[in-house]
């Protein structure tokens, strides 16, 4: 604490002493240039409710990790899981399966969300766990005036969405409220082969299937892939000019999801986000503006055996529950022509799960195991940020100092404890109007989570540190716009998945601490050719190394080379886009941790919208227009696949998918 102190004080009556500055920018130096936007999402992204796919296709960063028709997950250079921080309206929520059904991102729908903010690298001090980088989901605010919508969403594989939103309000008070429902049979491989048919032609076992086989087909081959409804409700309240309350509840429920890739399927995904903030602005000299947040989240999910032929007597459930509740304090002030601002943050989150039988034909429920014992992981941080200019150059300072219980209810468990110092400084140095360049260099950190720690052999990890440098500049020609950017990412104790076989049909769970490197390249822009046509490009490549002596040095999850490329073009009322996604071959990879060689692949995606009058409008497309037979994600061990002779099998992604979406808006 004394070292978060001193730095702290020191770094603050530098920047405060430095040199004139009369005008404050009270947008973040961090987000002004290191950040990714992508807007409208509720508007723009209507194929489907999966918001990891709209983020892929946007942002060349950001690949897909495919598990089932819905609820994927993400990886962003390189990293997922508990790596990246991924915020719904500020508040926290983790998924509770153990093996990625249900990420942060599966808890919200596209149709209720508004722009999605990516800031990549070590630079968030405020939120709790940001290794690597801050994904910021905003959904759809409350309006004064009452406006609305309704969705009506048509697809390939029979798909079928409907969507509801009104808002309005009057000076003091704003409510919004946003319901939907949709579901959607078996997506089909370029190949035309459902789940189903790929499980079969992978050689995965038909009936009959013993209690036990971790690789059974499902009993009915035209299962539906899922269900799904969702509710988000908002309340604004001003209290005056200065000061508000607001309130959200968001609560998802999907059930029967598949997960072909997988030994279960989610039986049902509930979960419930809930928040409530306070803002207070002008309070005095020491206060421009005074923010107290505090949000719950909770996630039931169960996966079983039922659907498949090896539960067709008795099947596996394992069931996982969690739950966190955090708050935060947060003032900002000038002080000498800075924004200064200091906060205080904290959460609890508990994490269990249990494993039982059921007889099919009696309902008879026999308890077997309780796979991870209730832990809870508690985090106290104080935080501090320091905004200042020197002509033109801009910097933003700041440091975090976290100290975290992590608690297990089994007495054969090692209860772990850690305290961090993290820190980074960004800069931006503008040259002119259309010439900046950019840059920081941080170290951020996140300790192990239950999981890690208690499920397996493994119960000594450290925290994992990131140490980063980040380059780039931003270059505005005419109506051209090009944004390279260099990163080099120094990982310390990086958590990472070395289970092994201990018998060959049975696989030991462990984690590890090593060290490990992941540097890359990308490059965004823009260009508008006319006032009508416009192109949106980018391409992003990573690498990933092992320190030390390894039979494999390459880590697993970097993916490979990505290129977005989107031609757009508006007349009137209507908007034609021409997207291209391009993944080289995937050639560097972990073979110790289960991953393989896949082709690279090239996708072209159609689009059309047109409001044909103020209050509908339409909008079809297609994605996948050759029916290109593509793997997007990779076999890494830190999930359980399905597996043949103890090899992983490798599901195709969809094929041709073909969409409508009419809209009546008031």
């Amino acid at each position: 604490m004394k070292k978060l102190i001193s730095l702290s004080l020191i770094t603050t009556a530098v920047l405060l002493n430095a040199s004139e500055v009369t005008t404050l920018d009270t947008i973040s130096v961090v987000e002004t240039a290191n950040s990714k936007i992508v807007k409208d999402v509720s508007s723009e992204e209507l194929k489907s409710a999966d918001l990891a796919e709209a983020l892929s296709k946007n942002i060349p960063s950001i690949s897909i990790v495919r598990r089932s028709g819905i609820a994927n997950d993400i990886i962003l250079r390189g990293q997922k899981k508990d790596n990246i921080n991924i915020l719904l309206d500020d508040a926290k929520i983790y998924g509770a399966c153990p093996n990625r059904m249900d990420p942060a991102t599966s808890h919200v729908l596209s149709n209720n969300v508004q722009s999605v903010k990516i800031i990549e690298g070590p630079y968030d001090v405020e939120n709790f766990g940001t290794l690597s980088g801050l994904v910021k989901v905003q959904t759809k605010e409350p309006t004064k005036d009452v406006h609305g919508e309704i969705n009506l969403n048509a697809g390939s594989y029979g798909y079928r969405k409907a969507s509801a939103t009104v808002s309005g309000g009057t000076d003091s008070v704003k409510l919004l409220i946003s319901t939907s429902t949709e579901e959607s049979d078996q997506y089909k491989d370029g190949n035309g082969n459902n789940f189903y048919d790929q499980q079969v032609l992978k050689g995965l076992t038909a009936i009959p299937a013993t209690m036990g086989t971790s690789n059974a087909t499902y009993i009915n081959p035209n299962q539906k892939a899922y269900e799904k409804k969702t509710l988000l409700t908002k309340g604004q309240f001003n209290i005056n000019d200065d000061s508000e309350i607001k309130l959200s509840y968001t609560g998802n429920r999907s059930d029967n999801v598949l997960y072909p890739t997988g030994t279960m399927d989610a039986d049902y995904d509930d979960s419930n986000i809930y928040t409530v903030g306070y803002t207070a602005r002008n309070l005095g000299n020491f206060s421009k503006e005074l923010n107290l947040d505090y949000y719950y989240s909770d996630v039931d999910h169960p996966m079983s055996t039922k659907l498949r032929n090896n539960g067709s007597v008795n099947y596996m459930t394992a069931r996982y529950k969690t739950s966190i509740w955090g708050s935060k304090i947060k003032n900002s002030m000038e002080v000498a022509d800075s924004l200064v601002t200091v906060g205080l943050d904290t959460s609890v989150r508990n994490w269990r799960g249990e494993m039982y039988r059921t007889n099919v034909s009696t309902g008879v429920v026999d308890m077997r195991s309780v796979p991870l014992a209730s832990t809870d992981t508690t985090n106290k941080a104080i935080f501090s940020k320091v905004e200042k200019s020197f002509g033109k150059l801009d910097l933003e300072f700041g440091s975090r100092y976290d100290y975290t219980d992590i608690d297990s209810s089994s007495v054969l468990k090692v209860d772990k404890k850690y305290a961090s110092l993290n820190a980074n400084i960004f800069g931006i140095y503008n040259v002119d109007e259309k010439m900046k360049y950019f840059g920081g260099v941080g170290k951020s950190s996140r300790v192990p989570d239950a999981r890690e720690l208690y499920q397996g052999v493994n119960s000594n990890l450290d925290d994992t540190k990131n140490y980063e440098v980040d380059l780039g500049f931003d270059k505005t020609i005419g109506t051209f716009n090009i944004r390279p950017k260099l990163f080099y990412s120094v990982l310390k104790d990086y958590i990472y998945n070395t289970s092994y076989n201990s018998t060959p049909t049975t696989v030991v769970t462990r984690f590890d601490n090593i060290d490990a490197k992941i540097y890359g390249l990308d490059i965004s822009g823009f260009y508008f050719m006319t006032d009508s046509l416009s192109l949106d490009y980018g391409i992003a490549y990573q690498r990933g190394k092992k320190d030390g002596t390894y039979a494999d040095k390459d880590l697993a999850e970097i993916p490979p080379l990505k290129g977005n490329l989107a031609l757009n073009y508006e007349m009137d009322k209507s908007k034609y886009t021409a997207e291209v996604v391009a993944v080289d071959r995937w050639d560097s990879y972990d073979s110790s941790a289960k991953e393989q060689k896949l082709a690279g692949y090239a996708l072209f995606n159609l689009k059309y919208a047109n409001q044909l009058h103020k209050n509908f409008g339409v909008a079809v497309g297609v994605d996948n227009l050759f029916d290109k037979v593509y793997n997007s994600t990779n076999t890494y061990q830190d999930i359980t696949y399905a597996t043949i002779n103890s090899e992983r099998v490798l599901f195709n992604d969809p094929g041709r998918y073909g969409y409508v979406n009419l809209k009546y808006s008031f």
